[in-house]
Formats: C-alpha cells, structure tokens, sequence
C-alpha cells in the first residue's frame, strides 16, 4: 500500500552546502564553482550555462574517484531518521534535485531513498569528458516527480516536497505539502509551511499533520 511520495532536494536541503562545492576539493576548482553557483542562485545563469561550466571541472575524472570523495559529503542530522518515517507511513521517499546524478545515485545506496534525477555527466572510456551527457532544469524536476506520482498511481495532492531554493518552486506548486527547509525568501514564499534546524526530522510534525489529511487508499 502506497499512500503518496515525499520529493527531498539535495543542495541546501539534505546538505548543509552544495554538492558541488563539497566536490570542488576533487576537482580543485573551489573558486570557479562558487562563482557559478552563486550566478544560479542570482538568476544570471540558467541551470543549462551553470550545468556546462560545471561539467568542464571534471574532465579526466572517474565515477569512482567521485563516489570515494562523496563519503565525505557533510549532511544534515536525521536522514535516514527521516526515510524510514517516510516508508514506516507508507511514503516513498524520492530525491529530486538539480545535483548530479552521481550524488544522488550515492545517496541512494547509502540512505536507501527510492530514486533520484539530476543532469548526468559525460563518460568516455570510463572518465568524465567534460561535457554534460543530460540536462536537467528546475521544470524537469518538477516533471520528474509528476511522473513518479503517476508511476506510483498518487495524486499530486499525496505528495510532499522539501526543499530550500530556486528549483525547488515549480515543484512546491504542483503538491500538497511543500516544506521550505533552511530555505530562501523565494522558497519561503513558494512553500506551505517553513523549518529551520539541522535535523532533517524537524520536518516530521508538519508530515504527520498532512498525512492525517488524505485518505487511506481503498483495499
């Protein structure tokens, strides 16, 4: 029995700062991805121009070397606290996010969330070109959680966001509970209610809340 799904962003939300710039000690571009990054945030860079900057970093680069350095990532208190209420309440917890696949494919494996999206990288010959493989926008993120739900056979109303920024706004607009966590005016003002913690459970009273709003699905 599935009751719906809860979507968690990555960036800003499971982890205290981006992926990206925790993977810049990697890569050794620090400075290069804060600056893009920041051109997000501000809205002078597309999701596209900021993904393509980025992928340039990781060129000569192997998944492998990318997974190892991601067992360092700094996160917030409670996630896998968090996924078990979630699959405990019926809930398939799912990664949407505008991260790198292989961040979300890591968090995956190591908190054993249902799935995840993101843009992908290039690979040839076993290393990262460079180049972007597949983009992936904040309205595809909110595409990909359209396409759970309906996968899942749940209406939109039985889904749950929670996230802290720009991409997470389209996404906030389609369910029925969007949780602005750690988040940003603009995610703030997108979002049906607001937690600020360091312990993803925070979010687990406002949960509960919405999830005695829908209906048990008939046997």
């Amino acid at each position: 029995m599935i009751r719906g799904a809860v979507f968690f962003d990555i960036d800003g939300t499971l982890t205290p700062t981006s992926s990206g710039q925790h993977l810049a000690g990697l890569l050794g571009n620090a400075k290069e991805i804060e600056q893009i990054q920041a051109g997000y945030g501000a809205g002078t860079l597309s999701s596209y121009d900021a993904a393509m900057l980025e992928a340039r970093g990781w060129a000569k680069r192997t998944p492998t070397e990318a997974h190892a350095f991601l067992e360092s990532l700094p996160l917030v208190d409670g996630i896998a606290e968090t996924v078990l209420w979630c699959r405990t309440h019926s809930l398939v917890p799912v990664l949407a996010t505008l991260a790198w696949d292989i961040v979300g494919t890591h968090l995956c494996s190591r908190f054993h969330f249902d799935r995840t999206c993101g843009p992908r990288l290039e690979i040839i010959d076993g290393r990262y070109s460079g180049e972007v493989a597949q983009q992936f926008d904040e309205q595809a993120k909110r595409d990909f959680a359209i396409s759970v739900a309906t996968e899942l056979g749940v209406d939109l109303r039985q889904c749950a966001a929670i996230g802290d920024g720009r991409s997470d706004v389209p996404l906030f607009g389609t369910v029925g509970c969007a949780i602005a966590f750690n988040a940003t005016p603009e995610a703030r003002a997108a979002a049906s209610a607001t937690v600020n913690s360091a312990d993803l459970q925070s979010v687990l009273p406002i949960l509960s809340a919405w999830l005695d709003t829908i209906p048990m699905p008939a046997n």
